[in-house]
């Protein structure tokens, strides 16, 4: 069932979002060359902690999964780019860090997620990162009144067509609010025109993430951790926005 929120409700939402977003940019500036995976974790549940926020992530237990998540954020290096476990890891010159992070207030979810470059970046990994936040922009844009969900599919799927950009269709973007994953799925390309028409109300996580040769992925024996399968680096930006009268709202913006 989707559940259109009011706009006090997405102002709730916001509030969240808006943790989600400082939280992200706090732990992306501690991401340098000699940091375990596991400080970033630590800092994370501090923060959790500190605000009185709740884990989306915590004791999750879906069924791609094996057993409960015990973290608070997903860490995913270079090849791995989905779900990552945190785990004793130091980070070095050049990796590529994805950040996922969502948590509830007040009965209220937000979630985002953006990939960065520990310390030297490489040409091709930093314009496989940029395809990911220019697809997300575009996919925002596209959000608008009496739009369909196929033409926010189809907006992310032109940017990763337009670099090259093979797409994985196993995991997208959802509907959120009182939980983390709600309907509707959010696929990362589609065909304009097609699928439920966009309300004001209407709460998603748009999520583009692809690497730049492969689109085959697997599980570590970890039970969690998705990573393309012929090692290729990935990528991944998320957004939790609001379908409002006047467009899309981010809801995990800083600003």
């Amino acid at each position: 069932m989707i559940e259109l929120k009011t706009p006090r409700e997405i102002d709730k939402m916001a509030v969240t979002g808006r943790f989600v977003a400082e939280t992200l940019a706090e732990l992306s500036e501690l991401a340098r060359p000699g940091v375990n995976l596991l400080d970033l974790e630590q800092r994370a549940r501090r923060r959790v902690k500190e605000r009185g926020a709740e884990s989306c992530y915590w004791d999750y237990a879906p069924s791609f999964g094996r057993g409960p998540f015990r973290n608070v954020i997903c860490l995913s290096v270079n090849d791995a780019v989905l779900h990552g476990l945190p785990h004793k890891y130091t980070l070095r010159d050049g990796d590529v860090l994805s950040l996922d992070f969502a948590v509830s207030i007040d009965g209220w979810v937000a979630d985002a997620a953006r990939t960065v470059i520990v310390g030297t970046p490489s040409p091709e990994d930093a314009r496989l990162v940029e395809s990911t936040r220019t697809a997300l922009e575009a996919a925002i844009a596209a959000a608008v009144p009496g739009a369909k969900l196929g033409d926010v599919s189809a907006a992310i799927g032109a940017v990763a067509a337009e670099h090259g950009y093979p797409v994985n269709m196993q995991f997208g973007g959802h509907g959120l609010g009182h939980t983390m994953h709600e309907d509707p799925h959010v696929p990362n390309a589609g065909r304009p025109g097609r699928g439920l028409v966009l309300r004001p109300g209407l709460t998603l996580a748009l999520e583009p993430w692809w690497s730049a040769v492969s689109d085959e992925i697997h599980t570590d024996p970890d039970g969690w951790t998705l990573r393309f399968t012929d090692g290729s680096r990935g990528a991944h930006s998320e957004h939790t926005i609001a379908i409002t009268e006047d467009g899309a709202r981010v809801l995990t913006a800083l600003g």
